[in-house]
Protein backbone atom coordinates (compact mmCIF):
# COMPACT_ATOMS: atom_id res chain seq x y z
CA UNK A 1 0.00 0.00 0.00
CA UNK A 2 1.35 3.39 -0.99
CA UNK A 3 1.75 6.34 1.33
CA UNK A 4 -1.01 8.26 -0.48
CA UNK A 5 -3.41 5.32 -0.02
CA UNK A 6 -2.66 5.26 3.71
CA UNK A 7 -3.33 8.99 3.94
CA UNK A 8 -6.54 8.55 1.94
CA UNK A 9 -7.65 5.78 4.30
CA UNK A 10 -7.11 7.98 7.33
CA UNK A 11 -8.81 11.00 5.75
CA UNK A 12 -11.80 8.97 4.57
CA UNK A 13 -12.13 7.32 7.98
CA UNK A 14 -12.13 10.82 9.53
CA UNK A 15 -14.82 11.90 7.08
CA UNK A 16 -16.99 8.91 7.99
CA UNK A 17 -16.52 9.62 11.71
CA UNK A 18 -17.47 13.28 11.21
CA UNK A 19 -20.58 12.33 9.23
CA UNK A 20 -21.65 9.83 11.87
CA UNK A 21 -21.10 12.27 14.75
CA UNK A 22 -23.06 15.04 13.00
CA UNK A 23 -25.89 13.01 11.46
CA UNK A 24 -26.71 10.66 14.35
CA UNK A 25 -28.06 13.31 16.74
CA UNK A 26 -29.78 15.28 13.96
CA UNK A 27 -31.99 12.44 12.78
CA UNK A 28 -32.70 10.87 16.13
CA UNK A 29 -35.99 9.44 17.35
CA UNK A 30 -36.29 9.24 21.14
CA UNK A 31 -34.36 6.15 22.19
CA UNK A 32 -33.39 5.34 18.60
CA UNK A 33 -30.49 6.37 16.39
CA UNK A 34 -31.29 5.16 12.87
CA UNK A 35 -28.57 7.31 11.24
CA UNK A 36 -25.99 5.45 13.28
CA UNK A 37 -27.25 2.27 11.61
CA UNK A 38 -27.08 3.93 8.20
CA UNK A 39 -23.47 4.92 8.79
CA UNK A 40 -22.56 1.46 10.17
CA UNK A 41 -23.96 -0.25 7.07
CA UNK A 42 -22.27 2.12 4.65
CA UNK A 43 -19.00 1.80 6.58
CA UNK A 44 -19.35 -1.99 6.61
CA UNK A 45 -19.71 -2.00 2.81
CA UNK A 46 -17.04 0.62 2.08
CA UNK A 47 -14.49 0.18 4.84
CA UNK A 48 -14.82 -3.44 5.95
CA UNK A 49 -15.28 -4.80 9.46
CA UNK A 50 -12.13 -3.42 11.09
CA UNK A 51 -12.40 0.21 9.99
CA UNK A 52 -16.19 0.23 10.41
CA UNK A 53 -15.69 -0.88 14.01
CA UNK A 54 -13.02 1.79 14.57
CA UNK A 55 -15.42 4.39 13.15
CA UNK A 56 -18.24 3.29 15.47
CA UNK A 57 -15.96 3.16 18.51
CA UNK A 58 -14.56 6.65 17.96
CA UNK A 59 -18.05 8.03 17.22
CA UNK A 60 -19.43 6.44 20.37
CA UNK A 61 -16.75 8.04 22.53
CA UNK A 62 -17.25 11.42 20.85
CA UNK A 63 -21.04 11.29 21.30
CA UNK A 64 -20.63 10.22 24.93
CA UNK A 65 -18.16 12.97 25.81
CA UNK A 66 -19.49 15.88 23.75
CA UNK A 67 -23.21 15.14 23.58
CA UNK A 68 -23.74 13.44 26.94
CA UNK A 69 -25.15 10.27 25.41
CA UNK A 70 -24.98 7.24 27.75
CA UNK A 71 -22.80 4.18 26.95
CA UNK A 72 -25.54 2.90 24.65
CA UNK A 73 -23.60 4.75 21.94
CA UNK A 74 -20.96 2.04 22.28
CA UNK A 75 -22.91 -1.11 23.05
CA UNK A 76 -25.09 -0.84 19.98
CA UNK A 77 -22.98 0.80 17.34
CA UNK A 78 -19.71 -1.09 17.77
CA UNK A 79 -21.23 -4.57 17.39
CA UNK A 80 -23.45 -3.40 14.55
CA UNK A 81 -20.53 -1.93 12.59
CA UNK A 82 -18.40 -5.04 13.06
CA UNK A 83 -21.21 -7.39 12.06
CA UNK A 84 -22.19 -5.17 9.11
CA UNK A 85 -18.65 -5.39 7.76
CA UNK A 86 -18.49 -9.14 8.33
CA UNK A 87 -21.96 -9.64 6.83
CA UNK A 88 -20.98 -7.76 3.69
CA UNK A 89 -17.70 -9.66 3.35
CA UNK A 90 -19.50 -13.02 3.69
CA UNK A 91 -22.55 -12.37 1.49
CA UNK A 92 -20.93 -9.69 -0.74
CA UNK A 93 -24.21 -7.82 -1.03
CA UNK A 94 -25.64 -4.92 0.98
CA UNK A 95 -28.22 -7.27 2.49
CA UNK A 96 -25.32 -8.94 4.32
CA UNK A 97 -24.33 -5.63 5.90
CA UNK A 98 -27.97 -4.91 6.76
CA UNK A 99 -28.42 -8.30 8.43
CA UNK A 100 -25.14 -7.83 10.28
CA UNK A 101 -26.30 -4.44 11.58
CA UNK A 102 -29.65 -5.87 12.70
CA UNK A 103 -27.99 -8.80 14.49
CA UNK A 104 -25.09 -6.75 15.90
CA UNK A 105 -26.97 -3.66 17.06
CA UNK A 106 -30.57 -4.79 17.16
CA UNK A 107 -30.06 -8.03 19.03
CA UNK A 108 -26.59 -8.38 20.54
CA UNK A 109 -26.06 -4.68 21.27
CA UNK A 110 -29.51 -4.26 22.79
CA UNK A 111 -29.09 -7.25 25.11
CA UNK A 112 -25.60 -6.14 26.20
CA UNK A 113 -26.92 -2.64 26.89
CA UNK A 114 -28.83 -3.84 29.95
CA UNK A 115 -25.82 -4.77 32.14
CA UNK A 116 -23.89 -1.73 30.90
CA UNK A 117 -26.73 0.60 31.88
CA UNK A 118 -27.13 -1.13 35.25
CA UNK A 119 -23.44 -0.40 35.90
CA UNK A 120 -23.79 3.14 34.53
CA UNK A 121 -26.90 4.05 36.57
CA UNK A 122 -26.28 1.82 39.58
CA UNK A 123 -29.89 0.63 39.52
CA UNK A 124 -31.71 -2.27 37.94
CA UNK A 125 -35.15 -1.52 39.42
CA UNK A 126 -36.64 0.18 36.37
CA UNK A 127 -34.74 -1.86 33.80
CA UNK A 128 -35.31 -5.32 32.43
CA UNK A 129 -33.25 -7.41 30.01
CA UNK A 130 -35.04 -6.66 26.77
CA UNK A 131 -35.96 -3.01 27.35
CA UNK A 132 -33.68 -1.80 24.56
CA UNK A 133 -34.38 -4.52 21.99
CA UNK A 134 -37.54 -3.08 20.35
CA UNK A 135 -35.97 0.37 20.00
CA UNK A 136 -32.65 -0.92 18.72
CA UNK A 137 -34.31 -3.25 16.21
CA UNK A 138 -36.62 -0.43 15.08
CA UNK A 139 -33.66 1.87 14.55
CA UNK A 140 -31.74 -0.78 12.62
CA UNK A 141 -34.73 -1.49 10.36
CA UNK A 142 -35.17 2.22 9.59
CA UNK A 143 -31.42 2.63 9.13
CA UNK A 144 -31.22 -0.43 6.89
CA UNK A 145 -33.92 0.91 4.58
CA UNK A 146 -32.19 4.29 4.28
CA UNK A 147 -28.76 2.68 3.80
CA UNK A 148 -30.12 0.39 1.09
CA UNK A 149 -31.49 3.40 -0.82
CA UNK A 150 -28.20 5.30 -0.45
CA UNK A 151 -26.09 2.32 -1.48
CA UNK A 152 -28.29 1.76 -4.52
CA UNK A 153 -27.52 5.32 -5.64
CA UNK A 154 -23.79 5.50 -4.81
CA UNK A 155 -22.62 1.96 -5.66
CA UNK A 156 -22.32 2.57 -9.44
CA UNK A 157 -19.91 5.46 -8.86
CA UNK A 158 -16.26 4.76 -9.70
CA UNK A 159 -15.14 6.49 -6.49
CA UNK A 160 -17.26 4.03 -4.48
CA UNK A 161 -15.39 1.08 -5.94
CA UNK A 162 -12.05 2.87 -5.44
CA UNK A 163 -12.75 3.39 -1.73
CA UNK A 164 -13.70 -0.28 -1.36
CA UNK A 165 -10.45 -1.35 -2.99
CA UNK A 166 -8.29 0.98 -0.89
CA UNK A 167 -9.87 -0.38 2.30
CA UNK A 168 -9.14 -3.94 1.25
CA UNK A 169 -12.56 -4.84 -0.06
CA UNK A 170 -13.39 -6.14 -3.45
CA UNK A 171 -15.24 -4.21 -6.04
CA UNK A 172 -18.27 -6.31 -6.86
CA UNK A 173 -19.44 -4.28 -9.81
CA UNK A 174 -22.84 -2.74 -9.31
CA UNK A 175 -24.10 -3.81 -5.91
CA UNK A 176 -27.39 -5.63 -5.93
CA UNK A 177 -29.75 -5.75 -3.01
Amino acid sequence: MTHSQKVFRLAFLGLMIALDVVLSPLFRIEGMAPMSSVMNIIAGVLLGPFFATVMALVCGFIRMTLLGIPPLALTGAVFGAAFAGIGFRVIQKPIGAMLGEIIGTGILGSILSYPVMVLFTGSSQSLYWFIYTPRFIGATLIGSAVAWLLLKKISPLPSFKRVQQIFGGKSHGKLKA
